[in-house]
């Protein structure tokens, strides 16, 4: 009998994941398979968990947000096992799953586990810490840690509009920063940066679908220039909305395999909407095909 390990953040979300869970389990059931679950306590637990089990099962079931589908993917990566994953998205904005077409319902996207094929997708690498879609700083950037869980349960997608809306209310701190990648050089003071491989960023931002391949072996670069004054920061704020790009100076939008990076240590970073400590030489790569993920047929 085929074997799916199934790991559950409790946590995550709004909690519904919680009461659909004999559902869930019964769905992976009468597919053939023999569940194993297990439960995340605390931050690291789903990359311990997967690192430990992923080679004796046939499938890897996360549950949970982006950040504990971080964590999950860490670990499958990290024992070398290449076992399918599957992904029931159950956090507040899960930008991964939107991203990749997944359902948004709990129980529509365990069917879509059971019934659907394999696809695979690069993976980011942050100083040689895996992320899913997005190493980021700047503006947004702490939203997605800095919203409470409570706000995050009861207002979901809302709480993340809120904060973000309050980043650029209260502060467009600028960044000293020096990018180079296989064909030029970028430096100067950002507002907002991110390297990603996905259509949406923290539940704030997203990118055009048609210029977002998610297994070319290559990371979307946006960097936003500091604005000088409102009608630069109003232009900005239209180009991003219109996702084109092109329409401000201040936006740097390109396509990259690998960046190095000088950055003050101080900046801090987030990968996949989790806190990552700043330091002063970054290499940002991407991994083709590194997971295969369960989508519809």
């Amino acid at each position: 009998m085929k074997k799916a390990l199934i790991i559950i953040n409790p946590c995550a979300g709004t909690k519904q994941a919680n009461r659909y869970f004999v559902q869930i389990t019964d769905i992976f059931c009468k597919a053939g398979y023999e569940t194993i679950v297990a439960t995340t306590a605390k931050a690291g637990d789903g990359t311990v968990i997967a690192r430990k089990r992923a080679k004796r099962v046939d499938l890897v079931v996360c549950i949970g947000g982006d950040g504990t589908f971080n964590e999950v993917v860490a670990g499958v990566l990290e024992s070398g096992a290449g076992t399918p994953i599957g992904y029931i998205p159950a956090g507040s904005t899960n930008d991964f799953a939107n991203s990749i077409g997944l359902p948004k319902g709990i129980l529509p996207a365990a069917r879509t586990i059971v019934e659907g094929e394999p696809m695979a997708l690069d993976i980011g690498k942050f100083n040689g810490r895996y992320f899913s879609y997005v190493a980021s700083f700047g503006a947004f950037t702490q939203t997605s840690y800095n919203v409470p869980q409570d706000l995050k349960n009861s207002l979901g997608h809302v709480a993340y509009l809120l904060e973000g809306i309050k980043d650029i209310s209260t502060s467009l701190k600028p960044f000293k920063l020096r990018l180079k990648n296989e064909v030029g050089v970028y430096g100067g003071e950002y507002v907002f940066g991110a390297i990603c491989n996905s259509t949406s960023m923290g539940g704030i931002l997203t990118l055009d679908k048609d210029v977002v391949d998610m297994n070319d072996g290559k990371c979307e670069v946006l960097l936003i220039r500091s604005p000088r004054n409102l009608i630069e920061l109003n232009q900005v704020l239209l180009a991003l909305t219109s996702q084109n790009y092109s329409d401000s100076s201040l936006i740097s939008f390109f396509s990259s395999s690998k960046v190095e990076i000088k950055a003050d240590p101080d900046m801090p970073w987030t990968l996949d909407g989790e806190y990552q400590e700043g330091c002063e030489d970054i290499i940002v790569e991407n991994v083709q095909s590194a997971i295969k993920i369960m989508v519809k047929k």
